[in-house]
């Protein structure tokens, strides 16, 4: 694990000089603080920053093939790197280090960009090949690791982190408009947006080779949702055992400390189970929970541990949020609202004080139908061509009861009258469409809810599919590598932990998705197939246990620590200036929520972490990393 960055000069222009690659590193150091290196070449810099996971020793980058020739960084763990290097060495190659740099380049120098598709894991990589002057960008199946990039005049400029292409004076600085928008509808950035226009995300599942200062995309994975297991429940269930514990058994290859974050609820307590079959000592657990009960979990994960055997850690926290949302933006380097992101922070922060690297349930959710609105669409779906109807009903019993039912009713009704992909995003965006156009007039409208790397041709994976199949797709093409795993990423490496999400193993992936739907969502459970399985190692709460999330106690914070930010913030001259949120509007919503008029918690975070973002990226240079007191 590690933070990668790098410059490919265009032809005729200067060098790429070594200060700034050096800088580039430098600003993603808590990616890697035990190992960085750089590579110069007269057109191109590449660095990294490493986290030493595998072969700590003998693992350093950058990694050269090809007498030097071919120059490697890159970011994550290959899980089948044993597998391919005895491959191999059958076929007669000979390897000077036992991690995995030596395995991917010697895969690249025989299978050229067809080798990415050879590797099972979380990666980011970026391969210089100065035999063809060329550059190769290849990004993990699912969008585990993340990649940035913009292509100019000046050449390339790539990055793990956003921060990193900003210490170049060539990298955009200009507001994508239609990022600011998603922004406002989701809390996130989708790919390959991001918040600068001329700045992108690789795709997950994609490579991209810049050669003669071109730029060329290509897609070598896409997940199959049109192919329906044969196997009968029974059949099923015993081969989700086999490819869960194969998955998490191949996520356990570590030269470190590791460990399992914990929250009781099935997915992480599965990972956590399956752990303890394969390792000889108590596995090493960690869990936080709030002093408010309703947003404490800690109960739930301590029945597991006992259940297990673990050797649990639990801290009830009681952050300085005005602090940790500081440093939360700074890592972020996007406008992120997802709030859940403090409690991941917390725990990785735990976590790091006795383990380098930690199992995570991540994942669970999309590949198994574990979401309450899978539950709800399907519902919607069963009404057929009563949908609009029932919709324009409820909308106007819902102008006529007050809230907060009237505005439930009323919310339901505007969402079945939608078209099928707009009516899944409603339910999957933070902020309505008449909230997002009062703040800023170019969001909301008819435009509010859509992804826009589905309007592509042939983009959309859940095509022709089934509802929950469509669905699922849109959360694996955005919302899974967009939100979940940004969440992931950047908490765990602000602590310098690696998070490993075995649910993402590809084999088991597509397993989940071949099964029909009566085994992932029937009536009202989900993760039908999951919970059977499961419950041949776990208690029986951890399988009936409902989906809580990682919440955080928004509504009291902005009533309360939070106040006194959010309150000068918004009657900031510089907020009032930018013009990123109309300053009325955002305080017509703080008003309400200090008066107890609405809960307006989700809206004010994202205004919140908006502003904040813009001060510390386009204010300042955002070099320092803010300090926090989060305990």
């Amino acid at each position: 694990m590690c933070g990668i960055a790098g410059i490919v000069a265009a032809q005729g222009r200067p060098a790429p000089s070594a200060a700034l690659g050096r800088r580039m590193i430098d600003v993603i150091r808590h990616r890697g603080p035990d190992d960085n290196g750089l590579h110069c070449d007269g057109q191109a810099v590449l660095g990294m920053s490493r986290l030493s996971i595998i072969d700590v020793a003998g693992g350093h980058q950058p990694a050269y093939a090809a007498q030097d020739r071919v120059c490697m960084v890159f970011n994550g763990e290959i899980y089948n790197f044993c597998e391919l290097r005895r491959d191999f060495e059958r076929q007669g190659a000979r390897f000077r280090t036992r991690g995995e740099a030596e395995v991917i380049l010697h895969a690249y120098l025989r299978h050229g960009a067809d080798a990415i598709a050879m590797l099972d894991g979380m990666f980011a990589i970026a391969i210089r090949d100065q035999r063809s002057n060329e550059l190769l960008l290849a990004r993990d199946r699912f969008g585990e690791k993340p990649l940035y990039y913009a292509h100019g005049p000046f050449g390339l400029l790539f990055g793990s982190e956003l921060k990193s292409l900003l210490q170049s004076p060539d990298c955009p600085r200009d507001i994508d408009p239609d990022a600011l928008s998603a922004y406002l509808a989701y809390g996130y950035v989708p790919c390959p947006l991001s918040i600068f226009a001329g700045v992108s995300k690789l795709p997950p599942g994609h490579l991209l080779r810049y050669r003669n200062g071109g730029v060329e995309l290509r897609r070598y994975w896409r997940p199959s949702l049109a192919t329906r297991t044969a196997l009968d429940a029974g059949e099923a269930g015993e081969k989700l055992v086999e490819l869960l514990d194969r998955a998490v058994s191949s996520r356990l290859v570590s030269d470190v400390p590791f460990g399992a974050f914990l929250s009781g609820g099935l997915d992480s307590s599965t990972v956590v189970a399956l752990m303890t079959r394969h390792l000889s000592r108590p596995v090493k657990t960690f869990s936080i929970g709030f002093k408010e009960a309703a947003f404490n979990e800690l109960a739930d994960a301590r029945r597991v541990a006992r259940h297990l055997g673990t050797e649990h850690h639990e801290l009830v926290v009681e952050p300085d949020a005005v602090a940790l949302l500081e440093r939360l933006v700074w890592h972020f380097d996007e406008p992120f609202a997802d709030s859940s992101a403090v409690p991941t922070f917390l725990v990785s922060q735990l976590a790091r004080q006795h383990v380098k690297m930690a199992l995570t349930g991540d994942g669970g959710d999309e590949l198994f139908g574990g979401y309450d609105r899978y539950r709800r669409l399907l519902a919607m779906e069963r009404l057929g061509p009563l949908r609009a109807p029932a919709g324009s009903a409820l909308h106007l019993a819902g102008a006529i009861l007050p809230d907060p039912l009237g505005g439930r009713l009323q919310r339901i009704g505007e969402r079945l009258r939608l078209p099928f992909r707009q009516r899944y995003l409603s339910a999957v965006a933070l902020m309505r469409a008449d909230t997002a156009a009062a703040l800023n007039p170019a969001a909301g409208g008819p435009e509010h809810y859509r992804l826009p790397m589905l309007d592509a041709p042939g983009a959309d994976l859940g095509a022709g599919g089934s509802a929950l199949d469509r669905a699922v797709a849109m959360d694996l093409q955005s919302y899974l590598p967009d939100d979940i795993l940004v969440k992931l990423d950047r908490m765990a490496m602000a602590n310098s932990l690696e998070g490993r999400s075995p649910f993402l193993h590809p084999e088991l992936a597509e397993f989940a998705l071949s099964l029909p739907e009566s085994l992932r969502v029937s009536g009202a459970d989900t993760k039908v197939l999951l919970r059977r399985v499961a419950s041949r190692w776990l208690p029986p709460p951890a399988i009936s246990k409902p989906k809580q999330g990682f919440a955080v106690p928004l509504a009291d914070w902005f009533r309360g620590p939070l106040l006194p930010l959010v309150a000068d913030t918004l009657a900031s001259r510089a907020f009032r200036e930018r013009g990123l949120c109309d300053p009325k509007a955002a305080r017509a919503l703080l008003d309400d929520h200090v008066a107890g008029r609405a809960n307006r918690d989700q809206a004010l975070w994202q205004v919140t972490c908006l502003e904040l973002w813009a001060r510390r990226f386009l204010d300042t240079t955002a070099q320092e990393e803010p300090s926090c007191c989060c305990a």
